[in-house]
């Protein structure tokens, strides 16, 4: 006889192998959606009878006639455009042929075919994704497609989109791997397969970590190895913030690197903490190389509370946070206090502290030689 076990181990199996597949064909449709999208705007700027009126508040006007539908914001609406133009050949796949309405797709397939020749002198890829579109469409979503559109150079874009289908990366971990240079530090280095192994190896990230992505930099001088690991590239960078700031003298006394320090029972580690001598305090470094988000200054008031609570001495005043944000279109800075005005901080204690123009300074300096 069959036990009652059994039989609810089959129905949620049922209900998760069918609810995957309700996933997929949502997604599915969603993306072919933005991309017929797409099409219309990209149709419309090249011959819209008024389009001169809107010139490049044509997004935003889009997106205020069509507020009742959900997802046509102004920045979608780009996406949506740049993926058409970026993926034409989307249309040839057997899923686009399945999913759109007949008379649209014999109204676009006649479009692109006029243009035939001028998408063959186009940078896009369609020789590498000529069969893999419709593998694209069908394994990664939407989310996983701007990711590619941000890439403007279409051999990474395809190294990325190949490894994401490869692997079933997450949205999240596709960001990580782009974010850490895979595709650059798999193409400096001699053993390329080592590299993608040890990536797929590497534990996923904690999400207050997440934006903690290295830049291969070319002052640092690291010689061809074998594989670059990211904690390498940040190893030196911290190396040279280091020397920079007990160079500057001005009571800076190092403590600590890679500070553990364990809050709700999560480990966080802090890239380097110094204690000040005139100010009379903690100063800890958080580096970030990457974008800057609101999690990391989330993360640094984590920093600062738990250093405030529980390492603190008697007579010694609140710790200060600098986040340094090494970034390839803008390098960042940014001074985090708790418990300190922002007029004593700036009356009492940034006399004692770099400048943020210097420490900025330093960041770009070194990314230029990138």
């Amino acid at each position: 006889m069959q036990e009652i076990s059994l039989l609810i181990s089959k129905i949620g199996e049922t209900q998760i192998f069918f609810n995957n597949q309700a996933q997929r064909q949502v997604n599915v449709a969603l993306t072919l959606r933005n991309w017929l999208i797409g099409f219309y705007i990209s149709e419309y700027e090249l011959n819209g009878n008024d389009r001169a009126e809107y010139g490049k508040n044509l997004y935003k006007e889009i997106a205020k006639k069509c507020e009742n539908i959900a997802g046509l914001s102004e920045r979608n609406l780009y996406w949506f455009s740049t993926f058409y133009k970026t993926y034409q050949n989307i249309l040839q796949t057997p899923t686009a042929k399945l999913y759109l309405p007949e008379n649209q797709y014999d109204e676009i397939l006649q479009t692109l075919s006029t243009k035939s020749v001028e998408f063959s002198n186009s940078n896009v890829a369609n020789d590498i994704w000529k069969v893999e579109s419709n593998t694209l469409i069908n394994q990664l979503s939407f989310s996983h497609i701007v990711e590619f559109l941000k890439l403007d150079d279409s051999t990474k874009r395809t190294f990325y989109e190949t490894e994401a289908i490869k692997n079933n990366w997450s949205v999240r971990e596709l960001q990580r791997a782009i974010n850490s240079m895979l595709f650059e530090r798999t193409g400096i280095s001699k053993d390329k397969q080592k590299v993608l192994e040890e990536h797929q190896k590497s534990e996923k990230p904690l999400a207050e970590n997440f934006f903690r992505n290295p830049y291969i930099l070319e002052f640092l001088g690291l010689k061809e190895e074998t594989s670059y690991s990211e904690n390498q590239l940040e190893l030196s960078i911290i190396n040279h913030l280091q020397t920079f700031l007990l160079e500057m003298g001005k009571g800076f006394c190092f403590e600590s690197r890679q500070k553990r320090i364990t809050f709700d029972n999560t480990h966080y580690y802090i890239d380097l903490v110094f204690y000040h001598r005139i100010l009379r305090c903690n100063i800890l470094i958080d580096l970030k190389l990457g974008e800057f988000s609101h999690a990391d200054a989330g993360q640094m008031n984590v920093y600062l509370n738990y250093y405030n609570e529980n390492e603190k001495n008697e007579g010694d005043n609140p710790p200060i946070g600098i986040i340094l944000c090494a970034n390839k279109n803008e390098s960042l800075v940014k001074y985090a206090t708790t418990g300190l005005s922002q007029q004593i901080f700036v009356n009492k204690y940034l006399v004692s502290l770099p400048k943020e123009e210097d420490l900025k300074r330093i960041i770009d300096e070194e990314q230029d030689k990138f």
